[in-house]
């Protein structure tokens, strides 16, 4: 493999590039009109203009990706995260076309995109999963049935869903009808695919997830947790690797069944298996995710392996370099995503010119970043401007790390999360692991940002009046 297009765009796409170029691979970009000047077109060694900034006539022309690959001589295509990087047919197409899809097979991405067939895959293997139906559903008085049999409250979840779309939390059997309509319609508008199913509602869930590797000689690895509980909108902020809460023994239990997972759709590649952890440490089976994620550093910081190496190596045919025995956890990291949101405004999202844009540097800090200053936080993509990541060998010591990288982070221009990440890494529920996936509605509190902030606004000012005093009052002598 000498080239390969990243069919992405972003942090994610410099990141597989950077390991590309360090294993002397070629990279082709591609790019919208939008990201004409971005980091990661500049970054490649050749570089494809998909078309206008909205994705459906840019990142998600899989057609012209391949066409253009093609035309590049390319070997492969990575497609990082998102866009088509979990999209069957693109994958299809690929292997078609003569090219090498660094990522899984059609199959598996096809069987694990449902998490009902994803759920009626893994039936056969011993994995524990949350009790409720494996069918879809839309008949109202079978659904209220099935809830009475499991017990309220239950989750109403779209089968094609994800980020928490389709998904509907039902307290009690008058609410069922009104928010399993809710549901139906807005799966059908966000997937194309109206299926519900239910399940019992674990009310104090934490979300764990198992990273896997298989290889195309049935050896499937992993690379054992990552704690995602800290969520808005059912979708992740602050990530660690590994969870202040598993045993030992919970963990091999959890990587297991993970493999059994990877191995139940023929898994080749990088995975992973997302588990519910209940408040008596009872794991049950959530859904696969058939792709790099977004929280992979936290993975590579603790276990001293690259994945998207892995990927590529696993994509030409190679064996996995190692056992589970030789795999070993050493050190903690936390990451944050540096989302461009307001978090005193819902975590709404924020456009506008980078005007100061500083990364922090420092011994145990990684940034994970596809922006520079000057730049426009383009309103057509993912709001995530980087992922600052901190290794220490305590938590303790990956925590307080994060904090001080958050502080040494200059950007202004746009709200980011940055606030919210030192509200997280500063609360006691979390320096203790005391906390689940309703962290932001039991404990986030914007008073105490908005007070922080106004505090560090009167040191400035003070600071700043304080040097125009000395200033003032300094006696300029004569040259």
């Amino acid at each position: 493999m000498k080239k390969i297009v990243v069919a992405n765009r972003g942090e994610i796409a410099l990141r597989v590039m950077r390991t590309a170029k360090k294993m002397g691979i070629k990279t082709v970009a591609v790019y919208s009109e939008a990201d004409r000047n971005a980091p990661h077109v500049r970054f490649a060694d050749e570089a494809i203009l998909l078309g206008p900034p909205p994705s459906n006539q840019s990142y998600l022309l899989g057609d012209k990706i391949i066409e253009e690959a093609k035309k590049l001589n390319a070997d492969g295509i990575h497609p990082g995260y998102g866009f088509l990087s979990e999209n069957a047919t693109f994958a299809e197409a690929v292997e078609k076309n003569g090219l090498v899809f660094i990522g899984p097979k059609s199959h598996a991405i096809r069987v694990m995109g449902s998490k009902l067939a994803a759920k009626d895959a893994v039936k056969d293997y011993n994995i524990p999963m949350v009790p409720g139906i494996d069918e879809a559903i839309t008949d109202v008085a079978k659904a209220k049935q099935i809830a009475k049999e499991i017990g309220f409250p239950i989750l109403i979840k779209a089968s094609a869903g994800g980020g928490g779309k389709g998904m509907r939390v039902v307290e009690k059997e008058e609410d069922l009808e009104s928010q399993m309509k809710r549901a139906i319609s807005e799966a059908t508008s966000a997937f194309g695919d109206g299926s519900v199913f239910i399940e019992k509602y674990v009310t104090s869930p934490r979300h764990i997830e198992i990273q896997v590797m298989a290889d195309t000689h049935g050896n499937t690895v992993h690379f054992f947790e990552r704690e995602c509980s800290i969520q808005r909108r059912h979708q992740k902020v602050v990530e660690e690797a590994p969870s202040a809460v598993l045993t030992p023994e919970l963990r091999a239990k959890m990587g297991e069944a993970a493999c059994k997972v990877a191995k139940a759709c023929d898994y080749v590649g990088a995975g992973t298996v997302e588990f519910l952890l209940d408040g008596d440490h009872n794991f049950y089976f959530l859904e696969m995710n058939t792709r790099l994620q977004v929280e992979h550093p936290v993975t590579e910081l603790i276990s001293g392996v690259d994945l998207v190496e892995l990927q590529i190596k696993v994509a030409r045919g190679e064996h996995l370099p190692f056992t589970q025995e030789d795999l070993s956890i050493n050190g903690h990291a936390m990451e944050l995503r540096v989302y461009a949101e307001d978090p005193l405004n819902d975590f709404l999202p924020s456009v506008g010119v980078l005007e100061r844009y500083r990364l922090p540097v420092g011994e145990g800090i990684r940034v994970d970043n596809g922006f520079e200053e000057g730049m426009e936080v383009p309103i057509y993509y993912d709001p995530m401007l980087a992922k600052l990541i901190t290794y220490g060998k305590t938590r303790e010591e990956a925590i307080a790390l994060m904090i001080s990288a958050i502080a040494d982070y200059q950007i202004e221009g746009v709200q980011t999360t940055l606030p919210f990440g030192a509200f997280v890494m500063q609360h006691e529920a979390f320096t203790t692991g005391n906390f689940d996936t309703h962290f932001v509605k039991h404990f986030y509190d914007t008073a105490i940002i908005k007070k922080s902030q106004e505090e560090e606004a009167k040191v400035a000012a003070m600071v700043a009046l304080k040097k125009y005093l000395e200033d003032k009052n300094t006696i300029k002598l004569p040259q």
